[in-house]
């Protein structure tokens, strides 16, 4: 592993990681929402049975495979700040497509995220 500038490609695969965290916390929230209400137990067998709520955790499995083998090139400390990334775009795909709150303090903080993102890979 080499502590030099990541590749274009490195970059691409930490930024598809992230892109597909987000969409597996969107997933989580669309089986949460399929959800019927009740007691615990039933609505974890609901969940067993939900196939967004299994599709959201094979996208994560496999999301897993991904982030061991990027690892396998690219040192962590280089690779674990895109991980920021989905931090952003979870909370705006909760306004976009769930109608949840797009505040300014949002939209302040992603900026922020984006500007660590920048200085540590800097």
């Amino acid at each position: 592993m080499s502590e030099d500038r990541l590749t274009l490609a490195q970059v691409a695969l930490l930024v598809a990681y992230a892109v597909g965290m987000a969409g597996g916390q969107f997933l989580f929230k669309l089986a949460a929402l399929r959800t019927p209400a009740g007691p615990l137990a039933e609505r974890f067998v609901a969940l067993l049975q939900d196939a967004v709520f299994l599709a959201a955790l094979a996208l994560y499995a496999i999301l897993a495979i991904l982030w061991v083998w990027i690892l396998t090139f690219t040192p962590l400390s280089r690779a674990y700040p895109f991980v920021a990334i989905a931090f952003a775009l979870t909370p705006l795909l909760g306004g976009l497509v769930f109608g949840e709150p797009l505040t300014l303090r949002l939209f302040v903080g992603i900026g922020v995220i984006f500007a660590g993102l920048v200085i540590v890979l800097s």
